[in-house]
């Protein structure tokens, strides 16, 4: 039948095709229900690739290369990247299998992909069932394609994809400007009524029975009844009811193999199936190219294995897994026979097989895979010895830590505690306590993260000492330092450094070292420098990258804290590099969320703003990042009189709440504190900084009871207490405000220099303070010093904001108009941020905001709109106006 109202989007791949030969990769989102018609449009756009699409590289053609993912009910871990293997052939798909580890995968992969004279269109389909290391390559090639001549297309189910899916983790992650998107919409009723026509058949009531979608109607137009059928699966039984008793039951056995069944396979289980196989064919399965057998829609093998009745289906599989485990001629993969091997109710099979397929794809970083695995295997091992049901409980619970599941990480620790507790197995019984401590703390249980690190290091002390306990001790640590009880720190710290050392555990070392370093620096000794330093080396060397990315995180986050930027942005950058070469995305989001923060402080509003949303919006955002992004976004619209900041900032202080710790309730206090200042409530600001005050005390870090202090004496100015604070709101209380001005200058913090000075009586001091808060658009500080000026009886004083937004009704701020004005010129973004001395990413999100604020989709109409309302400056007056030379 013909592929119809499919002609824009066959336009729109061609063009993208065209990009991608020339040198700008691209990434294309193709998503749709299923049904909808995803792979006829990728067929016959691949297929149509030796016609006039290859005179887009001068007469050459493209590369073809197909993988798909398998409804597995633990998928295969890189399947569609197998597939693809196999198709280059050559010595790529046993290198593939040499490699082993993920990275090695992956750059094999990337280095296969380059060394092609032809362009390459590489299609993955069906990623919605993708294993995690599948999305994972997803992500690593998106990141790289920008200067390769590649067309990446992934298809997927959109019905299938809900917030909490990874797959919109990893579209989060993919670089705005190389993503394309394309989404497939029912046929409509005349194209539905062409094909009943085609088909010699009425449509009367067949496109409000299928709503259009193309599967739906291709089987009821194919079922010889003029009835139109009432569900997909009935269409499907009602073709298959022509079938003979020998072709049916071939056709049971296909419904039980997700993908395809080899034809091999079909001989072991069912015998000679030709004849089979030719009456199959009629009722719609295929015959694919490599010769197995499917059918031509997962839908209808759905339909098919849902009919199956449950004991045929248990025989049946074990029919398959013997048969696929007595295949000499090649090895199937463990995940394979996993499936069959539950589905057939096999627990020795499952025993065996489990674990097996949960390391091979841990081995690849399928974490949330290898942990399903052992989940399967889970269910089957009670009447394992206890220590073979601890062990796989434990590796259970390190994967759901991987993966971000601490309850089930906690739940499984707990299980192995009890059996290691009955085998008397006391060294282990002790590390699990460890790890209990350690997944508490990640799951917001602060108390019961210190009670089970006590009991870890009571327990193991008495035995010989080894990694175990250096581990309990930097543990130990590691929680007092977070809770900023540095002396309690430095000595456990001690201990872990010493054991550690003794033991030559580098990765050990390295987690001690970090947590010393980053207790001294949070006391404002700067020596802890030294030893974050090291942490860090011994982390690179040694191929530590968590703990390479954890020493970034504590580098960076004291150099934010102490206004040290220089020093922050190059481990910012380095740190967040770091993390994306290594697809170390948790912690890349931790530090994105810092530079957010930084770039609040230097008055860079909008890129804040945009890496604060950028975490926010991830799906996988854990609480400890979320928490400031939040504020971050909060405090920039206080800040602006923006609305919505109370809810921002409420649900910081939920989500802070629970980890009782100051380095994150501190932040939400001072945030809350200074919303409540700019609008004028006294009352709120008391009652934001009194829930905390003990707290604090118990915790103390110099800057931030510095801004603490700060807040409690602009709500009281007889409360000058100041000990044991830092920074220049020290001076700020003291009443030296130039001081406190001139400090902020240095740090580059003008909307803090703006508030010191703003407490001058001095009509230049207030006037300079007036002219910060008019270029950040810091609007309620603006009208506070307005009203002050006019209270002294100084005139003369502009509208400021209020004037400018009568001539800028769409609120663009200065950065935004100027780079409005490149947009009038027709320039790329990489030419705006040449000449702006931005970066490109800062640019997208300029652009991004221009389209939103004027209600334009395109560059071209925002252009037009700047023209027509006389919104855009010319370059010179842009780049004064954003402080460029």
């Amino acid at each position: 039948m013909s592929l119809l109202e499919r002609e824009s989007h066959l336009t729109s791949l061609v063009t993208w095709a065209c990009e991608a030969a020339n040198g700008a990769g691209r990434i294309v989102l193709l998503r749709g229900e299923a049904g909808i018609g995803k792979t006829s449009l990728l067929q016959q756009f691949t297929n149509d690739q030796s016609g006039d699409l290859s005179l887009c590289k001068a007469g050459r053609l493209f590369r073809i290369l197909w993988g798909g993912c398998e409804a597995l009910f633990t998928p295969h871990p890189l399947a569609p990247l197998y597939d693809v293997a196999r198709q280059i052939g050559g010595a790529f798909p046993a290198a593939l299998e040499a490699a082993g580890r993920r990275e090695m995968v992956f750059n094999l992969t990337i280095e296969e992909l380059t060394r092609s004279s032809l362009p390459t269109i590489l299609v993955f389909e069906d990623v919605h069932w993708a294993d995690e290391a599948t999305l994972d390559l997803i992500k690593f090639l998106g990141r790289r394609l920008a200067t390769l001549g590649i067309l990446l297309i992934v298809s997927y189910r959109d019905d299938e994809v809900g917030d909490k899916h990874p797959l919109r983790a990893v579209i989060g992650d993919l670089p705005p400007a190389n993503v394309r998107r394309l989404e497939l919409a029912p046929l409509s009723a005349e194209a539905v009524a062409w094909l009943a026509a085609s088909a010699g058949r009425s449509a009367a009531g067949l496109h409000e029975a299928t709503g259009g979608n193309p599967f739906f109607v291709t089987e009821a137009l194919a079922v010889s009844d003029d009835k139109v059928p009432a569900t997909v699966r009935d269409a499907v039984m009602a073709r298959l009811a022509r079938l003979s008793p020998e072709s049916r039951s071939l056709a049971d056995i296909v419904s039980l193999i997700p993908g395809k069944a080899e034809r091999w396979l079909l001989d072991r289980t069912v015998g000679d199936n030709s004849a089979a196989i030719e009456e199959c064919l009629a009722v719609g399965m295929v015959v694919l190219p490599e010769g197995p057998v499917a059918f031509r829609h997962e839908l209808a093998r759905r339909a098919v294995e849902q009919n199956v009745p449950l004991p045929r289906q248990r025989d049946l599989h074990a029919c398959i897994l013997y048969a696929l485990e007595n295949h000499a001629a090649e090895e199937v993969v463990a995940a394979r026979l996993v499936h069959h091997a539950d589905r057939a109710q096999d627990r020795a099979a499952v025993l065996r097989l489990a674990p097996l397929a949960a390391e091979s794809a841990a081995r690849l970083s399928a974490h949330r895979e290898a942990a399903a695995h052992y989940e399967t295997a889970l269910r089957y091992a009670a009447q394992l010895p206890p220590a073979e049901h601890a062990q796989l409980h434990e590796k259970f619970s390190y994967e759901c830590y991987v993966i971000d599941r601490a309850p089930d990480a906690i739940a499984a620790r707990k299980a192995a505690l009890t059996l290691w507790r009955q085998v008397g197995e006391r060294l282990r019984e002790g590390d699990n306590l460890r790890w209990l401590s350690r997944l508490s703390w990640f799951n917001g249980q602060k108390a019961e993260a210190e009670q089970y690190a006590r009991e870890a290091i009571a327990l193991l002390e008495p035995l010989p000492p080894g990694p175990e306990l250096a581990m309990a001790y930097s543990n130990c640590a590691q929680l007092y330092m977070l809770s900023n009880r540095t002396a309690l720190a430095l000595e456990w710290g001690a201990k872990a450094i010493k054991l550690a050392t003794a033991l030559n555990e580098m990765e050990i070392l390295s987690h001690a070292l970090n947590n010393v370093g980053t207790a001294k620096l949070t006391k404002s000794d700067l020596s802890g420098q030294s030893e974050l330093k090291q942490s860090l080396a011994l982390a690179l060397d040694g191929g530590f990258r968590e703990q390479a990315a954890r020493a970034y995180t504590n580098l960076a986050t004291r150099a934010v804290g102490m206004r040290e930027f220089k020093m922050a942005r190059s481990y910012l950058d380095d740190g967040i590099s770091f993390c994306e070469k290594y697809d170390l995305d948790a912690w890349g989001r931790y530090m994105t969320v810092l530079r957010a923060r930084m770039e609040m402080e230097l008055g860079n509003w909008a890129e804040a703003v945009a890496d604060a949303e950028a975490v926010v919006r991830h799906p996988r955002t854990a609480p400890i990042s979320k928490i400031p992004a939040l504020i971050v976004l909060g405090l920039i619209r206080a800040r602006r009189g923006e609305e919505g900041v109370a809810q921002l900032l409420d649900e910081a202080r939920s989500l802070a709440l629970p980890t009782g710790e100051m380095q994150r309730l501190g932040l939400v206090t001072i945030a809350r504190a200074e919303a409540a200042w700019l609008q004028g409530d006294i009352a709120a600001m008391a009652d934001e900084l009194a829930w905390t005050a003990d707290l604090a005390a118990q915790q103390p870090e110099p800057w931030m009871d510095g801004e603490l202090a700060f807040w409690r004496w602009r709500c009281n100015p007889m409360i000058r207490n100041v000990d044991g604070c830092a920074g220049p709101f020290v001076d700020q209380i003291a009443g030296a405000r130039h001081k406190a001005a001139a400090a902020w200058r240095a740090f580059g913090c003008d909307y803090q220099c703006a508030m010191a000075l703003a407490d001058s009586e001095d009509e230049q001091d207030l006037r300079a303070a007036l002219q910060i808060c008019d270029r950040l658009g810091a609007a309620p500080l603006a009208g506070i010093l307005r009203r002050k000026l006019r209270a002294g009886g100084i005139r003369g004083i502009s509208r400021g904001v209020q004037e400018r937004n009568r001539q800028n009704p769409h609120g663009l701020t200065t950065r935004e108009l100027g780079v409005l004005s490149q947009l009038t010129e027709g320039c790329r973004n990489a030419d705006i941020a040449r000449r702006l001395f931005v970066s490109e990413k800062t640019v997208d999100h300029h652009v991004s905001s221009i389209l939103a604020k004027l209600g334009v989709r395109s560059r071209g109409e925002a252009a037009a709109m700047a023209n027509r309302l006389g919104l855009a400056p010319t370059f010179e007056v842009a780049k004064v106006a954003m402080g460029k030379k």
